[in-house]
């Protein structure tokens, strides 16, 4: 079963995972520099006038874009309040004119930055209500021929989890996500690939994902007979290497602004 996020339950998870995030989160951390890449190889400058960051985090994409582009202008949104100084230390000593930090939900937040030659977003829109009204709101937020970058997930991201609970992330198909970006943009890139960590148990799992503050799907109350069964149904069903396996589906995608 699929099911909205709750976000308020989103914001307090990453809110108290913050200071974990970083050296938990290895996957997003892959994905925040494959994303740079991508905006790399779109043929954008090296220098951007005005960037907003959709859902900024602990910066670890802030600091990916900031160590290959110099920016005039970097908004940097978060709906964590906390994340505003991760975001701070962030632009300490890189090339930016302005540094700013927007809190707030992206799908609600009015009025937003304007004139943007690029947005960009790691890990962050899989959380979103409504992608296709996101696509038209950066649509007008950027200039024609401005760039949206972002990376998220498919429908195979933490499958294990989703097998034993019942209950995942209304994640988007590639073929989805290019229909939903409308008439405003053109579709530069899509890719997606599968990533397994190995961890030595269950509970290795779940405190990871505790860490990295993943799961924003309510889900039943844990009762002491429900985690152990949760523990013994795990280890049996997804054994890998030497312990047990947490399968993340990442979707890398980059579209330009219409020019008119």
């Amino acid at each position: 079963m699929s099911a909205l996020p709750d976000k308020q339950l989103v914001c307090r998870r990453f809110g108290r995972s913050l200071e974990t995030y970083r050296q938990s989160a290895v996957v997003q951390r892959v994905m925040a520099s494959r994303l740079v890449g991508l905006v790399g190889r779109s043929g954008a400058p090296s220098h951007f006038d005005r960037v907003l960051e959709v859902g900024a985090g602990s910066a670890i994409l802030t600091s990916e874009l900031l160590a290959s582009h110099s920016v005039g202008t970097y908004v940097a949104n978060d709906l964590v309040p906390g994340s505003r100084e991760f975001v701070m230390q962030a632009f300490d000593g890189r090339d930016v004119g302005e540094g700013l930090f927007l809190e707030g939900d992206i799908e609600r937040l009015d009025p937003l930055p304007q004139g943007l030659d690029l947005v960009v977003s790691n890990a962050t829109v899989q959380w979103l209500h409504d992608l296709g009204a996101f696509f038209e709101r950066m649509a007008s937020a950027l200039l024609p021929g401005g760039l949206l970058a972002f990376s998220t997930f498919g429908a195979g991201n933490m499958r294990e989890i989703a097998a034993l609970e019942g209950v995942s992330l209304p994640y988007r198909t590639p073929g989805e996500i290019a229909a939903l970006s409308g008439g405003s943009f053109e579709t530069l890139c899509i890719e997606e690939e599968e990533r397994r960590l190995e961890f030595v148990s269950p509970e290795a799992v779940l405190r990871h994902i505790r860490q990295t503050g993943v799961n924003g799907v309510a889900g039943c109350a844990w009762t002491r007979t429900r985690y152990q069964q949760f523990l013994h149904r795990y280890r049996t069903s997804f054994p890998f290497g030497g312990g047990v396996g947490l399968t993340y589906h990442p979707v890398y995608c980059c579209f330009r602004r219409r020019q008119s």
